[in-house]
């Protein structure tokens, strides 16, 4: 249930959507003020919203900073979290999404000897397709770079970042792994992932990867020019602000 009023939730904080719904009531209401009211709404939500300085901004601001290890810094294990993957339900396969830095970044730590084991925690994130599984899909990828069975964990029932922590917290109790762990998801997914992982007893030591806004000098063009971008980037930022304030209000984080 929980799963499904996430789903729900993410579609009511969108911005673009409450663009949609601004624009239809303008268009629809056969009253002149409320048109006209609604009209104004709608524009100035459109150049609130699309305004790619500003979600920048915001997203640096959330974003968890780069995290460099030293020469010799080392841990038991990289746990990184699912949700860089979908699936072609025809084709039966897999394909690397936006956030496949995770995995890239997991790869390279586990080569660089940063970490000695990988667990990669994440089931489906399809309401009707759960028996495409992303932690065995990402495992498969990992042993096709040649990285042991042994140094492969994979925890395939998690559908949200609270569970992600519980099943992971579950299996590295039972393998006895040493903390604290290296933990590796999206920087903007960071924040929330740290806290819900620490709530759960699990130790961690934040790797962000995936950064979704780099702290450059803005350009005329990233001030002042309207940008439909900037409304993927809102759904992310606001998923995550809303999705945490909900955990810590249910104890989840």
């Amino acid at each position: 249930m929980f799963f499904i009023l996430s789903k729900l939730l993410n579609f009511l904080i969108s911005p673009f959507n409450w663009l949609i719904i601004f624009v239809v009531i303008s268009l629809l209401s056969k009253n002149a003020k409320r048109k006209k009211r609604f009209a104004i709404i709608s524009i100035c939500w459109f150049v609130f919203f699309t305004n790619p300085f500003i979600i920048h901004q915001l997203t640096l601001g959330w974003q968890q900073p780069k995290k460099l290890l030293a020469q010799n810094e080392s841990y038991s294990t990289g746990i990184v979290l699912a949700g860089f993957i979908s699936f072609n339900y025809k084709e039966k396969q897999g394909y690397y999404g936006q956030a496949s830095d995770r995995f890239i970044q997991a790869l390279r730590l586990y080569k660089l000897g940063h970490i000695k084991k990988i667990l990669i925690t994440g089931g489906s994130g399809s309401l009707w397709n759960q028996q495409y599984k992303e932690a065995d899909f990402v495992k498969e990828q990992l042993l096709e770079f040649g990285i042991p069975p042994q140094d492969i964990i994979a925890e395939n029932q998690s559908k949200n970042t609270f569970e992600n922590a519980v099943n992971t917290k579950k299996i590295l109790d039972s393998l006895q792994l040493p903390q604290p762990y290296l933990l590796i998801t999206s920087a903007l997914h960071m924040k929330r992932s740290l806290q819900v992982f620490t709530h759960a007893g699990i130790k961690c030591v934040a790797y962000p990867a995936h950064f979704m806004a780099i702290d450059n000098p803005p350009t005329v063009a990233s001030v002042l020019m309207p940008s439909a971008g900037a409304f993927t980037g809102w759904d992310l930022l606001l998923k995550e602000v809303v999705g945490l304030m909900v955990y810590k209000i249910t104890g989840k984080a």
